[in-house]
Parts: C-alpha cells; structure tokens; sequence
C-alpha cells in the first residue's frame, strides 16, 4: 500500500497543462477509464455554482469527457435535488504553489463567485518531498483568499506514504484536519480512500482512478456538499454557459 501510495502521487504530477482553463480529457485506450454517462436534469431548486479546484485527481486524467471526479459530484448533487453546476478547475500536475498562485486568477474569471470550493491539492508536493511547512503555507494562503472573498470550503485531503519517514508523514498528513479545523471546512481526508490499491477501480497505471473509481469518491465526497448547498444563500448573478 506504500508503494502504491507513493506510485500514485509521482503520476499525479505527470501530463500538466499549460494553463489554467479546465485540460482535455487525455485520450485513452482504456476500457477501465470509463465512457460518457448521460448528466442528470437540473432539478427545479436555487442555482448554485462549485468550483472543483485541484490537480489530475480533479482534472479526469485519462478519463472520456463527462466522467471526471467534478462530473460525478455535480451529477450526484442534481439527483440529490441541488441544481448544482461543478466547473472543473482541476490542472494535472499541479502543486499547491501552482494552486496558490491561479487560484485568485481563476475565482475573478468565473462568471460570478461560487457558493463552494472543492479544494484538493498536495499530491504533487510528496512527488518532490517538498516541506511540510511549504504545502501548508501555501494551502493555507488559499484558504485566507476563499476566506476573505466569504466562499466556503469542503477539502479533499492527501497523506504521505510511510517510506518518507515518520517525521515527514505526521507533518504532512495534519495539514489537511487543522487547516479543516482552522477555517471550518468539510473535510474528507483522503480522497483515495477505498479505491487507491483496488485494480477494479483504478485505470491501467495503478494510479488515476477509473470511471467507476471517480464516482465511488464522489459516492463518499458528495454528502459533503450537498448540505452546504441546500442550505446556501445565493452569492451572485446567473449560471455560467457550459
């Protein structure tokens, strides 16, 4: 499990798009990878915009358009009775001083602020054994932006695999619940927990999840929106074309 941790996190940072707009699914030959499912209906209930803001495990990499991580949530979310719109901001490769630094750049070319952000980075920072303190600065730095535009927060977290070290891995692994803690975000701690290890829910490198390991994730991540949203005063303006 280690091993396969720590496989997942270096792929993770592979194929990084040049910019932030949402990348292209990567084309596949991949049976695992899934096909397009037809979206749920908008049910009729108030609008409301979600920004997935995160790196390949966001993105869909190597995933058929329409089965990414943010399609399974929004489309969980609209069978729910949210009529909820989840833009993918997800950029393979993308470490938290990447995220940092277009997060704020992302938020002011949305169509209006979002009434949640779904932030999950720090992958990418275990690839290059990057400090502990580091990820954390820079994922705090974001959540005081999220914080300080009134936006509120649901984090998938990450943890280091156990072959870096203890020191490492119990410094990295406490950023995602005190930073949860700190700015009163949902948290869901692991955001391959249950599907990461599992052949029938990862594609053929044993690291990205297939289609119907996305939507086993949004299984388990999506109660923890949809509450939040329900109860959500309207922040802005129309929906955004998709």
């Amino acid at each position: 499990m280690a091993a396969t941790l720590l496989q997942a996190v270096l792929l993770a940072a592979c194929n990084r798009a040049p910019s932030i707009a949402p990348p292209e699914a990567a084309p596949t030959t991949n049976a695992a990878a899934g096909s397009t499912t037809p979206r749920a209906a908008r049910p009729r209930a108030p609008e409301r915009l979600v920004l997935a803001f995160g790196d390949s495990l966001y993105a869909g990499y190597g995933l058929a358009p329409g089965a990414s991580l943010p399609d399974a949530i929004q489309d969980r979310l609209r069978r729910g009775g949210v009529n909820a719109t989840v833009v993918n901001a997800g950029v393979s490769g993308d470490t938290s001083a990447a995220g940092r630094q277009r997060l704020a750049f992302t938020l002011d070319n949305m169509t209006r602020k979002p009434d949640l952000v779904l932030l999950g980075l720090g992958g990418n920072d275990v690839l290059r054994q990057i400090s502990p303190a580091e990820t954390r600065a820079n994922m705090t730095a974001m959540l005081d932006v999220l914080k300080a535009r009134g936006i509120p927060v649901v984090l998938t977290g990450m943890r280091a695999p156990p072959n870096l070290g203890a020191d490492y891995t119990a410094a990295f692994d406490s950023i995602w619940p005190d930073l949860a803690k700190r700015y009163d975000a949902a948290l869901y701690p692991f955001v391959l927990e249950g599907v990461i290890g599992n052949p029938a829910l990862m594609q053929a490198d044993r690291v990205h999840p297939n289609a119907t390991g996305a939507a086993r994730i949004a299984d388990r991540v999506t109660p923890l929106l949809a509450p939040r949203l329900a109860t959500a005063a309207p922040l802005g303006g129309g929906m955004p074309t998709m």
